[in-house]
C-alpha cells in the first residue's frame, strides 16, 4: 500500500514536514532538533520523512531553497515585464524584502545553520543564490547602459549593498512593529534607487 501523501486536512506530507522542521529549527536550532521530534510534530513516521527527504540536512536545504525558488520566479517575472527598467528594479528590490519578511523564520534558520550543510549542498545553495543575484545585477547593468542609473558605483557593489540589508531583516524586523513589511520594502527599494540616481 502506498504511503498517504496528505493528512485529513489535505496538507501534503512534505509540506507538513517542512512546516514542523521550520518551527522546530526556529525554536530550538537545527542542531538541537532531532528527526524524531520533527516526525512527531508533523504526525508522520520516520519512513515518511525519509521517503520525501533523504536526511535532516535535506530538510534544512529545502527550508531555504523553497523561498529562493519563489523569489527567483518573482524576480524573473519582474525582470521580464514590459516596464521601464527603473520600475522593474524597484519592484524586484521591494519584492525580495516582502518575501523575506513573509518567510523570516526560513531566512533566519538558514543563515544561522548554513554551516551544517555538506560542502556539496553548500555549493548548490551558493549557485542558486548567485543565479538570483546575477539576474538582479543584470537589471542594474541594463539601467546603467541606458543612462538611467549612475555608473559611479559598480553594479556588484550595489547588489551586495541591497542584499546585505535583506539578509539582516531577521535580526531586527518584528511583525507588529512601527513599520509594515510593505513600508520597509518601499524604504529599502527607495534607498537602492537613490544610490543609483545619476
Amino acid at each position: 500500500m502506498a504511503a498517504r501523501t496528505t493528512d485529513g486536512n489535505g496538507i501534503p506530507v512534505p509540506q507538513r514536514l517542512l512546516a514542523a522542521a521550520t518551527r522546530l529549527f526556529a525554536e530550538r536550532g537545527y542542531d538541537r532538533t532531532s528527526v524524531q521530534e520533527i516526525v512527531e510534530a508533523a504526525g508522520v513516521t520516520k519512513g515518511a520523512l525519509y521517503h520525501y527527504f533523504g536526511s535532516k540536512e535535506d530538510l534544512l536545504h529545502e527550508v531555504y531553497a523553497r523561498v529562493l525558488r519563489l523569489q527567483q520566479e518573482r524576480l524573473d517575472a519582474f525582470a521580464d515585464a514590459d516596464a521601464p527598467v527603473e520600475q522593474r528594479l524597484r519592484d524586484a528590490a521591494a519584492d525580495v524584502v516582502v518575501t523575506t519578511i513573509d518567510n523570516l523564520d526560513d531566512a533566519s534558520i538558514f543563515f544561522r545553520s548554513m554551516h551544517h550543510l555538506s560542502p556539496e549542498k553548500n555549493k548548490q545553495v551558493r549557485a542558486e543564490r548567485r543565479r538570483y543575484h546575477e539576474r538582479f545585477r543584470a537589471l542594474i547593468e541594463e539601467g546603467q547602459k541606458e543612462g538611467v542609473f549612475s555608473t559611479a558605483t559598480p553594479a556588484d557593489l550595489v547588489v551586495d549593498y541591497h542584499f546585505g540589508s535583506v539578509h539582516h531583516l531577521s535580526t531586527w524586523y518584528r511583525p507588529g512593529g512601527p513599520l509594515t513589511q510593505e513600508e520597509v520594502a518601499a524604504h529599502l527599494a527607495d534607498l537602492l534607487l537613490r544610490a543609483l540616481r545619476p
